[in-house]
C-alpha cells in the first residue's frame, strides 16, 4: 500500500462472475469488412466530412478475433488496484484494458460508473469481446478499443513531488502507437485524475482516434447536460445530422429515458467554451467528465427504451438496470479521425467525480440555466485553470520510470522496437513504458526469431508492414508464403493474396492447418471478387483440410448462406461440434439454411427450441427476422429481440 497524507493506492483482488475469454479466432481478419454505421448528412461542415473520410481501415489486422467466449459464467479473483481517499474509491482493473471499473462517491454513498458483479461477454467491440460497465479507454479507430479485454502493462509509480501513480501502458498495433494512462488521486480530492499520452513513432502521419467511456447508471430521473445547444446526432439507421439535442424528434433527449431507440449526440460545444458533460440523477449527483483542451469531443449514447435496447442492457448486464454512456474524445465525433503528425506527442489530462448539481436547476425545462449551473459547479468542483495548469507536470511525470511492475501486457512492443531497431527507424523513450523480453509468448517469438536472422515457418499470429514482407519474401517455406499472402490480402491487393494462396496449396509439405487457412483465404479473395461457385468449393475444401478449425466451419457456413448455397451450409452444419462457444450460432446458421432449402418448419422448430448466439453482434436483427419469417402469426419473443431501432 501506497500512502500520500489521507489518500492510499493499494494492490488487490476484485470476484467478478465472468465467463473465460476462450481461445482467440485462428483466422486473420483479412476481409473488408469493418462495418461503418455512420453516413454524413446535410448541416455537417466539410471539415468534419474530411475528417470522416480520413483513415478509415477495411478491418482490424493484425489482430485477431476475441469470440471464443461462450455465456457460462463463473466467479473470478481478478487483479485491481484499489485508489482511495476520504472522499472518493476508485478501482481499476489492469487485466482488462485498464478499465476503472468503479468511482464510490463517500459521501453519498453512490456508484457514479453503472458497474455490477456480473459483467457479460458479448459482441461489441472492434475484436468482438466486450463488456458493459465502468469508464474505458478506446484507441485506434471507431469502435471500443482492441485492447478492451486485454491486460495491460502496469505499474505503480512514485514521482518526484510525491505522487504515487497506477500507470497502463500498451503498443497498440493497428496505427503503431504507444499509449500510456496514468491514474492518480490526491488527498481529499473529490476527482480522480487520468493523463493520457499517446506518441506516434511513425515517420509519417497517422490517422488517430481516442474516446474515455463511460458508463453511468439511467434512472427514470437522469439527465446529462454539456454546454451546447446544438449536436451531431445519429440513431443507427440514418444519417449523421444536425439536431437539437433537447428538442429532437419530437423528445427532449438529454433525458435518456425520453429516447425510444439507441442514438448518439455528438454536443456541439464552442471553442471558446471549457467542454465537459455531466449526468445528474434526482437528487442532482452524476459523473462529470472534465478535460483539458486537447480533448475536445463530448458524447450522450442510450440504448433507447425499445425492447432491443432494453434486451441488449439485459443481455450486457443481467440484473444490474439500465446504462446511459457519456464519452469524451480527441476529435468533435466518432466518424472521425484527426492527423498526429510524424513524430509527435499528444498528452491531456482527465478528471472525473460527483458533479453535486442541484436538481431544481438541472432538471428545469430551462436548458440554458441548465448549463450555466452545471458549469459553475463544475467550476468549483475542479477551476478550468487548475486542471490546465496540470498538463506539464504529468507530461513530465509521464517518463518517471516504474517503481512496482504490476502486470505484464503483451510481448509486440518488444517486436516492434526490435523490427524498427533492425530497419533503423525511431522507437519511443521506453523510460516510463518499459516493453521487457518477459512479456514475450509463442505469438511473438516466431518473429523476433525472424527479425533475428532465423528459418521462419510460420506462427500462430500476424503481423503488418513493408518491413516483415520484405524478410518473409526472402523465406521459401509454406508458413512463410501464407503469412505473405494474408498482408497483401489484408490491405486488399487481392491479386497478389491469390498468387501466394495457391503456391501455399501446391506446395507438397504444407501442413493442414495452413493449408485449411489458404483454401479459406483464396475463398474470401475470390467472393470478394464475386466468383461464387468457385470461392465456396475454395471453402469447402479449407473444412476438409482442417475439420478441427470450428471457426472456419462456423464462417464456411456462413458464407455459403450469404452467397446462395445454403444446401451447402445444411451439408457442412452436419459436422458441428455438439459442445463450445460456436454451437448457438451453428444452430441458428442450421434454422437459416433450412429456411432458405424451403423447409420452414423444422427451422421454426430449432427457433422454438431456444437459440442463444454469444457472439451476436450489436445490432444484429437476425433471429428476429427469421422467427418472422418462418413463424409469422406468432409474436417475436422478446428474447429474440435484439434490434437498436
Amino acid at each position: 500500500m501506497a500512502d500520500t497524507a489521507t489518500s492510499t493506492l493499494t494492490v488487490t483482488t476484485i470476484s467478478l462472475t465472468m465467463a473465460d475469454l476462450g481461445p482467440l479466432n485462428p483466422l486473420p481478419v483479412v476481409a473488408a469488412e469493418l462495418d461503418q454505421p455512420y453516413t454524413v448528412g446535410e448541416g455537417v461542415p466539410e471539415d468534419l466530412q474530411a475528417s470522416a473520410r480520413y483513415g478509415v481501415v477495411p478491418n482490424v489486422y493484425p489482430y485477431l478475433m476475441q469470440d471464443g467466449y461462450s455465456r457460462e459464467a463463473a466467479p473470478r479473483e481478478l487483479p485491481a488496484v484499489v485508489l482511495e481517499n476520504s472522499k472518493i474509491k476508485v478501482t481499476v482493473i489492469p487485466s482488462l484494458g485498464g478499465r476503472i471499473w468503479e468511482l464510490l462517491d463517500k459521501a453519498t454513498g453512490k456508484q457514479l460508473l453503472h458497474t455490477h458483479d456480473a459483467p457479460q461477454l458479448a459482441n461489441i467491440a472492434l475484436r468482438k469481446a466486450w463488456f458493459a460497465g465502468g469508464l474505458e479507454w478506446n484507441i485506434g479507430t471507431r469502435g471500443h478499443s482492441p485492447t478492451s479485454c486485454d491486460p495491460l502493462h502496469s505499474a505503480i509509480v512514485h514521482t518526484p513531488d510525491g505522487k504515487h501513480i497506477l500507470r497502463v501502458w500498451e503498443f497498440e498495433r493497428l496505427r503503431e502507437v504507444v499509449f500510456q494512462v496514468d491514474i492518480w488521486l490526491p488527498a481529499d480530492s473529490p476527482v480522480v485524475f487520468a493523463a493520457v499520452r499517446i506518441r506516434n513513432p511513425n515517420d509519417h502521419d497517422v490517422p488517430m482516434y481516442w474516446w474515455s467511456n463511460a458508463a453511468i447508471p439511467e434512472t427514470d430521473r437522469t439527465r446529462v447536460i454539456a454546454p451546447a445547444d446544438e449536436a451531431y446526432g445519429s440513431d443507427y439507421t440514418t444519417d449523421i445530422t444536425r439536431v437539437r439535442p433537447t428538442a429532437h424528434e419530437g423528445y427532449d433527449g438529454t433525458w435518456p429515458v425520453n429516447s425510444p431507440h439507441a442514438a448518439d449526440f455528438f454536443f456541439d460545444i464552442d471553442p471558446s467554451e471549457r467542454r465537459w458533460v455531466v449526468a445528474a440523477d434526482d437528487d442532482g449527483d452524476g459523473l462529470a467528465m472534465l478535460s483539458t483542451g486537447l480533448l475536445r469531443g463530448k458524447k450522450l449514447f442510450v440504448w433507447g427504451q425499445g425492447q432491443g435496447g432494453k434486451r441488449w442492457q439485459e443481455w450486457l448486464s443481467p440484473g444490474a438496470g439500465p446504462y446511459a454512456e457519456i464519452q469524451a474524445g480527441l476529435a468533435q465525433t466518432q466518424f472521425e479521425h484527426l492527423a498526429m503528425p510524424a513524430g509527435a506527442e499528444w498528452a491531456w489530462v482527465e478528471a472525473y467525480g460527483n458533479g453535486h448539481l442541484d436538481p431544481a436547476t438541472s432538471h428545469s425545462t430551462d436548458w440554458e440555466a441548465a448549463v450555466a449551473h452545471a458549469s459553475e459547479r463544475l467550476e468549483a468542483l475542479l477551476p478550468h485553470e487548475d486542471l490546465e495548469a496540470m498538463l506539464p507536470e504529468a507530461i513530465t511525470n509521464a517518463d518517471v520510470p516504474p517503481s512496482k511492475m504490476l502486470l505484464r501486457g503483451s510481448g509486440w512492443g518488444v517486436v516492434e522496437r526490435a523490427r524498427r531497431q533492425k530497419s533503423g527507424h525511431g522507437w519511443v523513450d521506453e523510460s516510463g513504458t518499459p516493453f521487457v523480453d518477459e512479456s514475450l509468448t509463442g505469438e511473438q517469438e516466431p518473429w523476433l526469431g525472424l527479425l533475428q536472422g532465423k528459418a521462419f515457418d510460420g506462427a500462430p499470429s500476424f503481423v503488418m508492414g513493408a518491413d516483415w514482407e520484405e524478410l518473409l519474401a526472402g523465406q521459401d517455406s509454406p508458413g512463410a508464403k501464407f503469412q505473405l499472402a494474408t498482408m497483401k490480402h489484408a490491405r486488399q491487393d487481392l491479386d497478389g493474396a491469390k498468387e501466394l494462396y495457391r503456391q501455399v496449396l501446391a506446395a507438397a509439405e504444407t501442413v493442414p492447418g495452413v493449408k485449411a487457412l489458404a483454401h479459406r483465404g483464396l475463398a474470401l479473395a475470390l467472393l470478394a471478387a464475386a466468383k461464387d461457385a468457385e470461392g465456396l468449393a475454395e471453402l469447402r475444401r479449407g473444412v476438409e483440410a482442417d475439420s478441427s478449425n470450428t471457426a472456419l466451419l462456423t464462417e464456411a457456413v456462413t458464407l455459403s448462406i450469404r452467397h446462395g448455397d445454403p444446401a451447402m451450409a445444411l451439408e457442412l452444419a452436419e459436422s458441428a461440434p455438439t459442445d463450445g462457444a460456436a454451437v448457438g450460432r451453428l444452430r441458428f446458421l442450421k434454422a437459416l439454411a433450412l429456411a432458405r432449402t424451403g423447409n420452414p418448419g423444422e427451422a421454426a422448430t430449432i427457433l422454438k427450441a431456444g437459440v442463444e448466439v454469444p457472439d451476436l453482434r450489436e445490432g444484429e436483427d437476425a433471429i428476429a427476422a427469421l422467427w418472422q419469417e418462418v413463424c409469422p402469426d406468432e409474436p417475436v419473443p422478446a428474447a429474440y429481440q435484439f434490434g437498436m431501432h
